[in-house]
């Protein structure tokens, strides 16, 4: 088993989850263990690391501020503490991480800009960007806006989605349990814990139990929806006890953990996510474009030479070489109105067609799988 195990001071890209009662005490924002987790950060990035910070709190801090009681909060109470919250959080991990030399961004999110298409593409080119430029984005659910239908409603499955939409290869959990038990080791003296977890069957599944903090959402039965998340996407997951100074570096040397292993790799994994979906238009491509297709390159609308079916930016289309024959299937990054306008062009004459810069490529090869 320890073989399987990831090395978390290997990752490439990684997404920290952060829980609500770690950064949270009866005397607000816990400074000096926030202090720490930006000097484990600031570590992984001097490695050459991608970090991307999911940050519970912003509630949990904004409720003290506007002396709202104990207990649960109604949607609009919330949505205020959050707006309170969320600025003093931001300027806690930035006035931290700024002595690193380290540049942070607030990025916000909803359910819904994971689930649309277009808004998923626009979230993942600009974590993509800040990640590339080598910021450090902290992200939270936007709170101040979300309704309860476009809720994700916990940070656990947030973070996975972040690391699935960033394509990162480890997501760590840092909570108030140090991984999985067969049972609630609190009330089972026989419960035994689980270091690795190689798949998810329904007898893991059935592990789950009720959130144990009086500040966090989340309980083990939402780590568990995060596994698969995180898992299915090709990122691997750890589930750690984090109120120990340095948790990453905890992590790293060898604390309690549970891993939950990755099905293949990131882009593999989305790449078959592609592949899988329903085409809503198609491109028919010349010989020179093929050939740059096969080489691993994205198409550029140069290689267009016709287009079929009426889509939108971040909907599946089919890729057919000049014979008819399919090629790949991508997501595009025009619209079907827009992609007949440049189709032919070179990309420096995008602006002109359009009337905006525009991006280079039409379909990138990021977002498409090569032989359907």
């Amino acid at each position: 088993m320890a073989a399987l195990t990831p090395d978390i001071a290997a990752a490439r890209r990684l997404v920290v989850k952060i829980g609500s009662a770690l950064l949270v005490g009866p005397k607000g924002l816990r400074e000096d263990w926030l202090r720490a987790l930006c000097d484990d950060v600031a570590a992984w990035r001097a490695r050459g690391a991608d970090v991307a910070l999911v940050s519970s709190g912003s509630i949990a801090l904004g409720r003290r501020v506007l002396g709202l009681p104990a207990g649960a909060l109604t949607l609009e109470q919330s949505q205020a503490a959050a707006a309170v919250g969320q600025i003093r959080l931001a300027r806690a991990y930035e006035e931290m991480l700024a002595p690193h030399g380290v540049t942070t961004a607030q990025v916000l999110v909803t359910l819904e800009d994971t689930e649309n298409r277009r808004r998923y593409l626009n979230s993942r080119a600009t974590m993509e960007t800040l990640l590339s430029l080598g910021v450090v984005p902290i992200v939270n659910e936007n709170d101040t806006v979300a309704t309860d239908e476009i809720r994700f409603g916990d940070n656990d499955r947030l973070a996975a989605q972040i690391a699935v939409t960033c394509g990162a290869d480890q997501l760590l959990l840092l909570s108030d349990v140090d991984g999985l038990y067969t049972a609630n080791p609190k009330t089972d003296p026989d419960a035994r814990h689980l270091p690795v977890v190689e798949h998810l069957t329904p007898e893991i599944e059935a592990m789950g139990g009720d959130p144990v903090s009086g500040l966090s959402k989340g309980g083990m039965k939402t780590k568990l929806l995060a596994a698969r998340t995180a898992v299915s996407g090709g990122c691997a997951m750890a589930i750690a006890e984090g109120s120990v100074l340095r948790p990453l570096t905890a992590v790293a040397e060898g604390a309690r953990v549970t891993w939950f292993l990755p099905e293949g790799d990131p882009q593999a994994a989305r790449k078959r996510w592609i592949a899988a979906m329903k085409p809503r238009g198609e491109l028919i491509v010349d010989a020179g474009a093929a050939m740059a297709l096969a080489q691993g390159k994205s198409l550029l609308p140069a290689g267009v030479r016709s287009i079929s079916g009426v889509f939108h930016r971040g909907d599946p289309v089919v890729i057919r070489g000049p014979q008819g024959a399919a090629l790949a299937q991508g997501l595009a990054r025009y619209d079907s109105t827009e992609a007949a306008l440049i189709a032919g062009r070179r990309s420096d004459e995008i602006p002109a067609v359009l009337g905006y810069e525009g991006r280079a490529a039409l379909v990138h090869r990021d977002d498409m799988a090569v032989g359907r």
